[in-house]
């Protein structure tokens, strides 16, 4: 047979798709209870979509089934119809509804498939007779139901929050079946009623008797099970279950943690099984460079940052650091931290460091510090804090002075609310922290200030607050918000004792501590967009103020009152690898051309 023929048989037998006839109007008429935009949207189908044959019994039989879930079961479609236009390309559907009259439910029979259900709570009105063996006539969070129209959806939803609350109470096998629902009419008051039968076995009372971890091959497996914060032999909580992963993602040891799985042994004991993968936790982050000298016979210096990070040593937990930066020839920072965790196996951590900075050739400022942390909970936990503060002149040919020579003790308390779900790509939760420390300063020189009747025993107060959110606004799409701010309170400041502002953690888009105030303050608006679990994109817009009072006009202060107000945005990615999350942003000042533009990196890691 010619191909022509093949063409002209295969349109014969399938004339529909010489041309394709669309629908143009669904016109809905004869419905009381639900609007049209409701019905609509049950019909399957719509204007622009293509018509065949039986979309209206299609139609007749979606909209049927969503009035019968809604209680009305005597609906019907009389005098509905299609419409063709005139060159037969366009229909019109016409659904004329009668909706008829709804069921109400009369009764819901709570029948008991185990014999052994002995649950006494508020979700019974009444408690179960175990040698009696006869089920709770009815559960309370049904009653309500009572009397109002039927609704399948409303019913699926109570049975969901009964399952919920089984498994809050330590029956997580706890099951509902909806045995039938029997309609009927009343041959008295002409109403119709359901009756729902229900079939409840919640199932055995099961506790938490063992906890088994697989995939630890660093971390030892009581560091992890002292962080889940269960006794041994607890009842089980789905509620408490699903919030382990986040108690667990706080560590910092792990990829993120999928939600336990639970199960009954051949000796009938709960087991809680907990998979987790190790990630790096020893971590290195650094850049070194050489500068050679401008002069003749002067000679280069190292610069960069090292940063060396071993946040799990021996898989105990324990945290060690250490930081060296050099940002010019004469200025550098060094700090050394330690942290041991869990001491004597109570909840409390104890943690020492020391750091010192060395600014251009003015000073050295070198402190110890120590802290005791209380971990109150899973998300709250609170520390008291002590240190002792040196600051030294740099000796000089001159006689100009550069700051103090000072010593200092600081005692405080720090507050901290975490509530995120994951401490490096947060998708919900808050982070706040709050600190209040006062430092008792001694002045030991200059003599020439000394001698002119300075004060040289002075009080000084710091107060810090830092409040962040993060809110998931879309799937993988995250707004986060940090505000923070920073007050020094005293009868005069030094350079040393003041606040620094700018760089990658604070203010983008300027220098590392670009400026100093006593009252600092920013706040970064970030749109995060997920990548992976750890790797997100964003755009950001930071603000930023420092404020520094005038001090007197002498030359141990200044005398110059500084403030102001700066903004930077730009945008970034962090990246999950090896070696923890690297962040990478670029970011401009306001009035920064694009070449002005700086380049923010760096480990996000946490101590």
């Amino acid at each position: 047979m010619k191909p022509g023929w093949i063409l002209i048989l295969f349109f014969l037998i399938f004339p529909h798709t010489l041309f394709t006839q669309t629908i143009k109007s669904v016109e809905i008429t004869g419905n009381k209870t639900f609007d049209d935009d409701e019905y609509k949207s049950w019909l399957g189908t719509g204007s622009g979509s293509i018509f065949y044959q039986g979309l209206l019994d299609s139609i007749k039989l979606n909209v049927a089934s969503q009035l019968s879930s809604r209680g009305y079961i005597q609906s019907s479609f009389e005098n509905s119809r299609i419409e063709f236009s005139e060159d037969s390309q366009e229909v019109n559907i016409y659904l004329n509804i009668y909706e008829g009259d709804p069921s109400y439910i009369n009764k819901i029979k709570i029948e008991s498939s185990s014999a052994s259900l002995q649950y006494e709570d508020s979700l019974f009105n009444e408690k179960f007779d175990p040698k009696a063996h006869q089920p709770p006539a009815e559960i309370s969070m049904f009653e309500y139901l009572e009397g109002e129209i039927f609704n399948s959806f409303e019913l699926e939803e109570i049975i969901s929050e009964a399952l919920i609350h089984f498994e809050d109470n330590g029956h997580p096998f706890g099951k509902i079946i909806v045995a039938s629902v029997y309609f009927y009419k009343d041959s008295i008051n002409e109403a119709n009623y359901a009756d729902v039968y229900l079939k409840v076995d919640a199932g055995p009372k099961s506790s938490i008797d063992k906890i088994e971890i697989r995939g630890n091959t660093s971390t030892k497996d009581f560091v992890i099970v002292r962080e889940l914060r269960l006794d041994p032999g607890e009842a089980y909580s789905q509620k408490q279950v699903d919030e382990l992963p986040k108690r667990l993602n706080r560590l910092r040891y792990f990829e993120p943690v999928m939600e336990p799985q639970f199960y009954l042994n051949s000796k009938n004991e709960g087991v809680l099984l907990i998979e987790i993968k190790e990630k790096q936790t020893n971590n290195f982050d650094g850049i070194v460079g050489y500068i050679p000298g401008n002069q003749a016979g002067e000679k280069g210096y190292l610069t960069g940052l090292v940063n060396v990070i071993m946040r799990n040593l021996f898989g105990t937990g324990r945290a060690a650091a250490i930081r060296w930066q050099q940002f010019n020839r004469f200025s550098q920072e060094l700090e050394l931290k330690y942290l041991e965790p869990w001491i004597l196996g109570f909840p409390f951590n104890i943690g020492g460091g020391l750091f010192q900075r060395k600014q251009d050739t003015t000073y050295v400022q070198r402190r110890f510090d120590g802290s005791v942390e209380y971990l109150a909970t899973e998300d709250i936990s609170a520390s008291l804090f002590v240190s002792t503060e040196s600051v030294i002149p740099t000796e000089s040919g001159n006689n100009f002075f550069t700051v103090f020579n000072s010593n200092s003790i600081t005692t405080g308390i720090n507050l901290k609310i975490d509530t995120r779900d994951d401490p490096y790509s947060p998708t919900e939760g808050l982070l706040f922290l709050n600190s209040y420390s006062f430092s008792r300063k001694k002045i030991n020189g200059p003599i020439q200030f000394i001698s002119l009747g300075l004060e040289t025993n002075i009080n000084l107060q710091r107060i810090s607050l830092s409040l962040s959110g993060f809110y998931q606004l879309f799937n993988r799409q995250i707004i986060a918000l940090g505000v923070n701010g920073r007050e020094l309170r005293g009868s005069f400041f030094e350079e040393s004792d003041l606040f620094r502002l700018g760089g990658t953690t604070t203010l983008r888009g300027y220098r590392e501590d670009q400026f100093l105030g006593s009252r600092i303050f920013w706040s970064n608006l970030e749109y995060r967009l997920l990548l992976t679990r750890r790797t997100f994109a964003f755009l950001f817009f930071d603000t930023g103020y420092y404020f520094r009072k005038e001090e007197p006009d002498s030359p141990a202060f200044g005398g110059i009152k500084s403030e102001g107000f700066k903004i930077g945005y730009g945008l970034g990615l962090n990246i999950e690898t090896g070696l923890g999350v690297l962040g990478v942003s670029f970011a401009l000042a306001k009035g920064d051309s694009f070449s002005d533009g700086k380049i923010h990196f760096g480990l996000v890691n946490e101590f």
